[in-house]
């Protein structure tokens, strides 16, 4: 009975298909630009950090460790820990960030923040002082 009662509305309104369809297609584009999309950038950018190490590179594994690469062989890496000397070995996957590259330069994530062109204290005319003067000057000439 419920089903010729929704034929009866589907007839009475050609274009209510087409809202269904509608929503379906925007719910749809919605998951892909808000979830889809960027998780897919952020794995293209972890693969190229994890091609592109350096014997030489600081890193910090998932694990919290941190240590300078000694090695690289296909997909592992030795790291060393200490002063020490004290080697382990990786696989590319565990590294989570590169430190500070072989030729010294911080990656852009890493880098500080720019200073501010913020006015100095010295270059701002503070002109409280003259106006407080000013009114003083003034209520003792009224008196």
């Amino acid at each position: 009975m419920n089903y010729f009662f929704a034929l009866e509305e589907a007839a009475a309104n050609p274009y209510s298909s087409f809202v269904s369809i509608g929503m379906i297609v925007l719910m749809l584009l919605f998951f892909y630009f808000i979830l889809y999309k960027p998780q897919k950038k952020q794995e293209k950018a972890a693969a190229e950090m994890k091609n592109n190490l350096e014997v030489g590179d600081e890193i910090t594994t998932i694990g919290g460790i941190v240590g300078e690469i000694v090695s690289i062989k296909g997909e592992t890496i030795t790291i060393e820990t200490s002063k020490a000397r004290t080697k382990i070995r990786f696989l590319k996957d565990a590294v989570k960030t590169v430190d500070v590259k072989a030729n010294g330069e911080i990656p852009s994530e890493k880098a500080p923040a720019k200073k501010s062109k913020a006015i100095e204290p010295e270059k701002v005319k503070d002109e409280k002082p003259e106006k407080v003067k000013e009114e003083k000057s003034e209520k003792e000439e009224n008196n």
